[in-house]
This record gives C-alpha cells, sequence and structure tokens, in this order.
C-alpha cells in the first residue's frame, strides 16, 4: 500500500451477490469526488478488496453542489443520505438497485437510521424510499419507461430486444438458453448494441421463461461486466416480461426472478411503481490505505 495515503475505513456487503464495497464519507471530508483509479484500485478482485461498484455513504448537506454525474442533488434538497454509486471501472453510475438495498442496511446497522420507518435515500436518478422488514429489504424503484424495441448481438447471434429505462438504461433479450456453453455464451465482452440507442452504453439482460410470472436471467453491466445479479436489470426484466403476457400496472402483477446470486420478487404497481425485494448483509469492514 503506498506510504503516503492515510488509511481509510470500508465495509463489503452484497446483495443476492451483487457485490460492493461501501465507503463511509458522512462529512464528505475523506474521499470527495472519487477518483475512477480509486473506484479500479478497491474493486479489483485480485490486488483490491474487490466488488461490482463502489458506494459512497454521504450526506446531501456534504456535497459541494452536487456530486458529479447526472442528476446530482442540491444541498438541503433531498434527503438526509446520498448514494454517491460508482461501477467498477470507474464510470458514475445513476442507481443500482442491490447497491441502494445495502446502503440501507449499512445505514440500519450503524444506526444512522430508524428501520421502523421508511429510509429515503437520493440517487442521480432521484429519491428512493426503502422499507426493511426481517433479512428482506424493498425499494421503491419509482416508475419504469418502456422506450421502443432494440436489438442486441453476441458474436453472429442476434435477438431483439426491449429498450427499459429504471434510471439506468436496459436492453432486456428473451432466450432459449441461458447456459455459457450455448448462444449468449460467457459474457467475458459487452454484447453488441446500437450505440445511438444507448450512446452511454446499456445493461443487457437474457431472459428465460421459468413458469407462470416466473423468470430466470443473466445480465452483463456496463462498466463491471457480468454480475450474480443487477437489482435494476431485474425490474426491467419483469416490466419487459410483463408487458409480453398482457400486463400492465393496472394489474398489480409480482413476478419472480432468479439470478445467479439468488432470487429478487418485483411487483409492479397499479400506481405505476416498480417494486424490488430482495435480501441485503454487510459482510466485512475494515481499512485500507489503497
Amino acid at each position: 500500500m503506498p506510504a503516503h495515503r492515510t488509511p481509510y475505513p470500508f465495509l463489503k456487503g452484497h446483495g443476492t451477490e451483487n457485490d460492493f464495497v461501501l465507503l463511509p464519507d458522512h462529512d464528505g471530508t475523506v474521499h470527495g469526488d472519487l477518483d475512477p483509479a480509486r473506484v479500479r484500485a478497491l474493486c479489483d478482485r485480485r490486488a483490491g478488496i474487490g466488488g461490482d461498484g463502489v458506494l459512497r455513504v454521504v450526506r446531501t448537506a456534504a456535497l459541494d453542489g452536487g456530486v458529479a454525474g447526472p442528476g446530482s442533488p442540491a444541498p438541503g434538497g433531498s434527503p438526509e443520505w446520498f448514494m454517491d454509486y460508482r461501477n467498477a471501472d470507474g464510470s458514475v453510475s445513476e442507481m443500482c438497485g442491490n447497491g441502494i438495498r445495502v446502503f440501507a442496511r449499512h445505514l440500519v446497522e450503524e444506526g444512522l437510521a430508524d428501520p421502523a420507518r421508511p429510509i429515503p435515500v437520493a440517487t442521480r436518478d432521484g429519491v428512493k424510499t426503502i422499507r426493511l422488514e426481517g433479512d428482506l429489504v424493498t425499494v421503491d424503484m419509482g416508475p419504469p419507461a418502456l422506450l421502443g424495441h432494440t436489438e442486441v448481438t453476441v458474436g453472429a447471434t442476434r435477438w431483439p430486444a426491449r429498450h427499459v429505462d429504471m434510471g439506468n438504461p436496459h436492453a432486456v433479450a428473451f432466450v432459449d438458453d441461458l447456459a455459457p456453453t450455448g448462444p449468449v455464451g460467457a459474457l467475458h465482452e459487452p454484447p453488441g448494441h446500437d450505440p445511438a440507442v444507448y450512446p452511454a452504453g446499456v445493461n443487457v439482460e437474457f431472459v428465460v421463461r421459468q413458469g407462470e410470472r416466473h423468470v430466470a436471467m443473466r445480465v452483463h453491466e456496463r462498466g463491471s461486466g457480468e454480475t450474480r445479479s443487477c437489482g435494476t436489470g431485474a425490474c426491467a426484466v419483469m416490466v419487459a416480461a410483463a408487458e409480453a403476457d398482457g400486463l400492465g400496472p393496472a394489474d398489480g402483477a409480482e413476478y419472480r426472478v432468479d439470478l445467479p446470486g439468488g432470487t429478487l420478487t418485483i411487483a409492479w404497481t397499479p400506481q405505476d411503481r416498480v417494486l424490488m425485494t430482495g435480501p441485503a448483509v454487510v459482510v466485512a469492514r475494515g481499512t485500507t490505505a489503497l
């Protein structure tokens, strides 16, 4: 570790094995605007702590006119806490569904939020409200946006895809087989997509039907690669599956979404809100000078 850098605290947590490094920076004096190189070092699974992204835990009042990136809140204009999320490659992301569940779990475990009350958290995609009930955490992800049809590719294989925005962009493709030995492959590289539709990149979900209102998926996340789970991706998949089944918000549909790292329950309410429910745990803490 570099001798010139003062060690600082970190935590490690995951939601359905989508894992994150958490950086407590309550008054905004430890990290400021996170250097992408530091994020990459923290997320490195061999030379760092390892994670799909970094969650900086900071009070909105401590932000210096907002945090770099789209949708940054103004100081005093948001809830007490802001989730400053970065992908593993150091890039800024608008939202992280599994990450915000871990974020809320951390606030409760540290006595920074009351688990008996809804917990509002500001993000680059606006304010999300979180509720805890035992091991499960439910997040109101807000309304989905169905933005048309596109396609994605892996090698020479093409699939039609549904463009769904859950605060960040998704392309949802229904396939026959999720096996790494099948057409979807190992997903070592980002699937091909239309850059005119997704100029800032896209999260791509491959989905198979498992039964009535039950699907399974794999996901390649922009900035992180294939991950064990993606919360916003599971929400996008549920909305695309419900639409394909002829259902909409008025039906109050609920789907089970299986991911390599676990299971999420996603509901689309008559109020046109998407509710995501799943586990979130903090598994370690320490200090680092990365």
